[in-house]
């Protein structure tokens, strides 16, 4: 009560002083986050303007304030459209089984590197995790032909001199989905560890020093201390995942699926794309990507207030 007083109190002029000083003492800081700050204000911000077109008949000739509105039409075709339940099949799918897979992998990776005590071996593992995460999906893309490519792959020849025979692995829709969920885990598991690894850190060790005095063994340091320690931020990485569940990977299936694989390798943003890149129909494929931020928000909300009630904890 009696700090709210005297800073209610406080002049205009010395607040404003008292926080131009605070701002130069930490300019470093400030000056750090301006690329930042300015990057989510260019590509990500300013662009929702122009999100306005989802509700037009938009036309280039026209531009976005030429172009007649036609309210919720551009939403009526896509619900009405053929491809809404294999999309929404299809992109839930992948996003969940990521999400089952690629989360509890990064949490073993990282339990794993945390309990290593050769520092060497740690190091090695770490870079060799790491590493995928910095390779473009097209270079990917040349490592998965090496190993299932149905004329030279690595395994069809183990295949052929097996007796086996011939398997297309990435033209096949029963294998293909395999292939995707698989070849995500392997990129992006050793980044995601780095978060759950950042959050071991920082867990006091003392904890472990006591339970080791009381004899608990390992499995029961890490059920009883290790994760309830990084509980908070399994909450957050999941939630951050929920948000983006209608996100299943567009550089990824864009380079790897193929008309073979269509039914099953189809998503919403691959549909996006051809239907405002390639048929050039901008209108629907705004709407199609507005629908998704909305579908991502909702998501977003309703997990994160269940996270609380469950886990006690949530992203805001």
């Amino acid at each position: 009560m009696g700090r709210s007083r005297i800073e209610s109190s406080t002049p205009p002029g010395r607040t404003l002083t008292r926080r131009l000083s605070h701002a130069w003492k930490f300019r470093g800081m400030y000056g750090m986050a301006i690329l930042p700050v300015a990057f989510f204000l260019v590509i990500r911000y300013l662009p929702l303007w122009n999100a306005q077109i989802a509700f037009k008949d938009f036309s280039p000739l026209d531009g976005v304030w030429g172009s007649p509105w036609n309210g919720f039409s551009n939403f009526a075709a896509f619900f009405r459209s053929p491809y809404l339940v294999p999309l929404i099949r299809n992109t839930v799918l992948y996003s969940l089984a990521k999400l089952a897979l690629g989360v509890p992998a990064a949490i073993l990776l990282a339990l794993g590197l945390y309990e290593t005590g050769h520092r060497m071996l740690r190091r090695v593992v770490q870079t060799l995790a790491y590493l995928p995460h910095f390779l473009s999906w097209i270079i990917l893309h040349g490592i998965l032909l090496g190993l299932f490519s149905a004329s030279e792959g690595l395994f069809n020849e183990i295949n052929r001199a097996s007796g086996i025979g011939t398997i297309n692995y990435m033209g096949d829709p029963a294998t293909f989905p395999f292939i995707v969920v698989f070849s995500d885990l392997w990129k992006e598991m050793g980044w995601g560890a780095i978060v759950f690894l950042a959050a071991l850190m920082g867990i006091d060790p003392a904890l472990f020093e006591s339970a080791q005095v009381e004899g608990a063994s390992r499995l029961q340091q890490v059920r009883y201390i290790t994760l309830p320690g990084i509980l908070d931020v399994i909450v957050v990485v999941v939630l951050l995942r929920i948000g983006t569940i209608l996100d299943a990977g567009f550089h990824q299936l864009f380079v790897l699926y193929s008309v073979p694989v269509l039914d099953v390798g189809d998503i919403i943003d691959t549909w996006v794309y051809r239907q405002g890149i390639l048929n050039a129909d901008y209108s629907i494929a705004t709407a199609v990507g507005l629908f998704k931020g909305l579908i991502g928000l909702s998501f977003l909300l309703v997990f994160n207030r269940l996270a609380k009630r469950i886990a006690g904890s949530g992203l805001y």
